[in-house]
């Protein structure tokens, strides 16, 4: 499940951004009830995108920011109680890591869910039933 965290260059220090995804990874598998599952665990992943200064922008106008996207398949983050909890917390973790410089109003997510049988796990495509199998085994 990619979990993807782009920042304008200077919002997190290089530490800050190595505990946020760490933080953030912890708060994903927390809030599905998935802490620690063996299956599930290595297969939230993460990328970091850096973007200088100038090439952010929010209503067309050079800012500061930080944007949040999961990617994940249709049954994780389905509950509207759950999403609010997690991207509450995600906004939360990525504010108070910033030193509580950057405003929680330029800190943006999103979530996408992918179609079912397009996600891989180990190199090999499975369908929601089979993924919630596997990670009922972890």
């Amino acid at each position: 499940m990619p979990l993807t965290l782009t920042l304008t260059e200077g919002v997190l220090s290089q530490s800050a951004v190595k505990q946020a995804i760490a933080e953030l990874t912890a708060s994903f598998l927390e809030h599905h009830g998935m802490s620690g599952n063996n299956v599930m665990t290595p297969n939230v992943t993460a990328h970091v995108n850096i973007l200088p200064k100038g090439l952010t922008f929010s209503g067309g106008k050079e800012v500061d920011g930080a944007w949040f996207e999961t990617k994940t398949p249709s049954f994780a983050l389905a509950d509207n109680k759950i999403q609010a909890s997690f991207f509450n917390a995600a906004t939360k973790i990525i504010h108070d890591l910033s030193g509580r410089k950057l405003p929680k109003e330029r800190i943006w997510a999103n979530g996408v869910h992918a179609v079912d049988g397009t996600w891989n796990i180990n190199g090999v495509p499975l369908t929601n039933a089979a993924i919630g199998e596997a990670v009922s085994k972890g």
